[in-house]
């Protein structure tokens, strides 16, 4: 519809049911409010030059994509393990609409504008890798064109305008929300959307492994994608095992939050790849090529051999792989078990959930060595977030909470589950460390990556 119809949409009250449902009672106005002005930055001559949007008259659309949070499954998604994941609050918002052309232009707040021509000099489409996109927006742009065209959508250009709150180098999957956003706008404008939630994930992480460069599991994608909390098995990486959880924190009496270090995140693509090819080199040596299809007793049994041929550090990741793949199907039972459960029970259940949490965050650090890069030991913002965080548990809280590195590591976040009596000292403490507004509140939220009816 035009730039005015959508701002009239977006005005009427019954819409706002639609943003409650993405942003909670408490940020469904500031939502509508950041979808306002996106149409009406897009329909701005001044804001949004013509040549970038030439279709503002016509087929406005929008967008969300979801950031994620991992529950449970610290880097076991690349070596066909179990995950628990959830899409949050924290999202891309995005006004869309097609071009007539093969260009794809997309603005970010700020960030610097990406333009992507899918056809070449010779008028052909261009849709494999380029070296001087590798690591850029571009690339992960020209991969999900170029996927979709393989699967038998004609991709065309199109016009994105759009804003983030998904938190950059967070742990958040900024870079996953991006893929899903961009895949739901393509499968919508050009597949009629036939391409599921899954599909879209796995699409998205093909251009990250291939295009972008950098060798990711499909978690990320596929928790930005569904939508609500979802328990993955990836024993099957062409048809990963889906189900969705029930996660009900608030009335157990927790806040589910992310701290942010704010330590860089630069040049860790190494670290973070390291991970995976250490695992599988582990696999190789039994002549697999993933830890999920070894067993941990021969692993173990053999762990002299490993440490000569591979090092001590693969060994000790291999470890962490086979605990944690065990942590998340223990977890995943968990949370289907609280929310019909009677308040005492419930405590219980909420208590052994926790110790997982724990124990997750725990071997992470010890086996998994993925809480600081041995580049930088100066910089260890997130071992510091986790050390301050047990002493405030077991100082000031009345019952228990956990914590425990969120997302790829190295650098960025921690998650903590904070008992809500605590909330307030706790986000004084991590603020005068970190910074103000360190700490931000998650919200499992039941839509992934979705073009939004109004």
């Amino acid at each position: 519809m035009t730039g005015n119809a959508l701002l009239q949409k977006i005005a009427d009250p019954s819409s706002g049911a639609v943003f409650e449902n993405l942003y909670g009672s408490e940020g469904a106005e500031e939502g509508k409010n950041r979808y306002r002005r996106l149409v009406e930055e897009l329909i701005s001559e001044k804001a949004f030059p013509r040549g970038a949007f030439p279709e503002t008259a016509g087929d406005l659309r929008l967008f969300t994509a979801a950031g994620r949070t991992e529950l449970g499954g610290n880097h076991t998604d690349h070596n066909r393990g179990r995950v628990v994941a959830a899409s949050i609050q924290l999202d891309q918002a995005a006004v869309a609409a097609p071009r007539s052309d093969d260009r794809i232009f997309f603005r970010s707040s700020g960030y610097p504008d990406v333009t992507v021509d899918l056809r070449g000099p010779g008028g052909s489409l261009e849709l494999t890798p380029r070296a001087p996109e590798r690591g850029t927006t571009e690339a992960l742009i020209r991969g999900m064109a170029a996927e979709f065209f393989a699967r038998g959508a004609e991709v065309g250009g199109f016009t994105v305008h759009a804003h983030s709150t998904v938190l950059p180098g967070s742990g958040l999957s900024s870079s996953a929300a991006v893929e899903v956003l961009f895949g739901r706008i393509i499968n919508n404008l050009y597949h009629k959307s036939r391409c599921s939630a899954l599909e879209i994930a796995q699409i998205g992480q093909k251009a990250e492994n291939i295009y972008f460069g950098k060798p990711c599991g499909l978690m990320d994608q596929a928790a930005c994608a569904y939508g609500g909390a979802i328990a993955i098995d990836f024993a099957d990486p062409a048809n990963p095992a889906v189900q969705q959880v029930n996660v009900d924190l608030d009335s157990a009496g927790y806040v589910l939050c992310v701290v942010n270090t704010r330590s860089s995140h630069s040049d860790l693509t190494a670290d973070y790849a390291a991970i995976p090819a250490e695992m599988m080199a582990v696999a190789s040596f039994f002549g697999k090529r993933v830890l999920r299809e070894c067993d941990e007793e021969v692993v173990e049994a053999r762990a002299a051999d490993i440490r000569k041929r591979f090092g001590d550090r693969a060994l000790l990741r291999a470890f962490h792989f086979f605990d944690e793949n065990q942590r998340a199907v223990e977890m995943h039972g968990i949370l289907e078990k609280l929310k019909t459960s009677s308040p005492a029970a419930k405590r219980e259940l909420m208590a052994a959930y926790l110790r997982l949490v724990n124990e997750s965050g725990d071997s992470s650090w010890e086996l998994l060595q993925n809480v600081y890069s041995v580049k930088n030991v100066k910089e260890q913002g997130v071992a510091v977030a986790l050390a301050l965080t047990r002493d405030f548990l077991k100082a000031e809280a009345s019952i228990p909470g956990a914590c425990r590195v969120h997302g790829g590591g190295f650098a960025g976040t921690i998650q903590a589950y904070i008992p809500i009596t605590a909330m307030d000292p706790y986000k004084k403490l991590m603020d005068g460390i970190f910074g103000p507004h360190s700490v931000t509140a998650l919200r499992i939220r039941n839509v992934g990556a979705e073009e939004l009816e109004l």
